[in-house]
């Protein structure tokens, strides 16, 4: 079953996507080079924008066909319909950093309204943490709630987090599709050691393949020379549905953050970085580590294998390590990311300097 709905989000995306471009182009859907720059793009001339639309149908028709709808189900396809409203509309009308985070983080509620929580997570050293002791009974429109204050303000704030730390990985051709797709599958298939939500183990696999599919289907028209961009509905999305799989079995956050070890600790140091040099760090700039990598004479093509080897790699370590030796992983490869991102831009700067 998770082959064949793969194989249908994979043949829905594909087939979304011309269209897409073709009304794109229409209706100038595009980001222009020569008419606006953008400190954070690396492409050039003109480019269909809106990628989000042909993956979230994808996403939305496959999820319908194959797994039946209850109040979580639910709840993620309202949310994700409003992040790709939000995507499709800043590909057109470029809105505000801060008002997409304010949408983040509404659309990050409303999901963990339809029950979307983390209750617990798994500690590094063995056991669990529990987060649902602190709770808030609640009567709304006649029927009892309970908000869950840490677990649910937790899940908000990883949602909000992932929804924008992937979509800065989006930088280069194929970049984005590639890694996410990768990533999606490796939950997916570590979602069956886990105890889960409201909808069972198995589903929770087949959404994770549902999203693989979808953004693999969109990585023939986005890979190098991209005839599509992802826009910020794909890259928005790509964040969004990751954390939702890391939450939906409890414990998972850990193999998130291994698997997408190099898109965190890329945006951990950014922000840092903007914060330092006294900058917004929602304001996109030259500075991510996919720019770095593009510094040093890097192409688009070798970055963005980078990328998916680098997630297939942790993919496969995520199999077989335990909480502290995941930790461990992670530490080191932050540790040897941050030096070499400082490594380049002493390059760099001692460059500038000779000229």
């Amino acid at each position: 079953m998770p082959y064949i709905v793969f194989a249908v989000s994979f043949l829905l995306s594909f087939l979304f996507t011309r269209p897409t471009i073709y009304l794109a182009k229409k209706l100038d859907f595009v980001t222009d080079s020569k008419k606006k720059t953008h400190p954070a793009h690396t492409h050039k001339g003109k480019i269909p924008r809106g990628g989000g639309a042909p993956i979230f149908l994808a996403f939305l028709l496959t999820t319908l066909l194959f797994i039946p709808p209850n109040k979580i189900v639910v709840g993620i396809l309202l949310a994700s319909f409003c992040m790709v409203v939000v995507g499709l509309l800043d590909d057109y009308f470029d809105l505000s950093p801060y008002g997409r985070f304010i949408a983040n983080v509404l659309i990050s509620v409303l999901v963990i309204g339809f029950g979307l929580g983390i209750p617990f997570v798994s500690s590094p050293f063995g056991g669990v943490i529990r987060l649902d002791q602190w709770k808030i009974p609640l009567e709304l429109f006649g029927t009892q709630h309970t908000i869950l204050v840490v677990a649910d303000l937790l899940a908000i704030i990883w949602l909000v987090w992932t929804t924008n730390m992937v979509n800065w990985s989006k930088g280069v051709d194929g970049q984005l599709p590639g890694f996410v797709g990768i990533a999606a599958i490796f939950l997916g298939l570590l979602s069956q050691r886990f105890i889960t939500h409201d909808i069972s183990a198995q589903y929770v696999m087949l959404l994770s393949f549902i999203i693989a599919g979808a953004y693999l289907g969109f990585l023939p028209y986005n890979r190098y020379p991209q005839k599509i961009m992802p826009g910020y509905g794909g890259g928005a999305l790509a964040g969004f549905w990751l954390g939702i799989l890391s939450i939906l079995s409890f414990g998972k956050i850990g193999t998130a953050l291994l698997i997408l070890s190099v898109p965190m600790i890329d945006a951990v140091y950014t922000i840092i970085r903007r914060i330092k040099n006294k900058q917004s760090p929602f304001r996109a700039d030259w500075g991510h580590f996919h720019h770095k990598l593009l510094d040093i004479g890097w192409g688009r093509r070798r970055i963005a294998v980078f990328y998916w080897i680098v997630t297939l790699v942790f993919g496969i370590a995520s199999l077989f390590l335990e909480g502290l030796e995941k930790l461990i992983a992670f530490s080191t490869v932050a540790i040897l990311l941050v030096v070499f991102i400082i490594v380049i831009e002493q390059l760099k700067q001692n460059h500038f300097n000779k000229v």
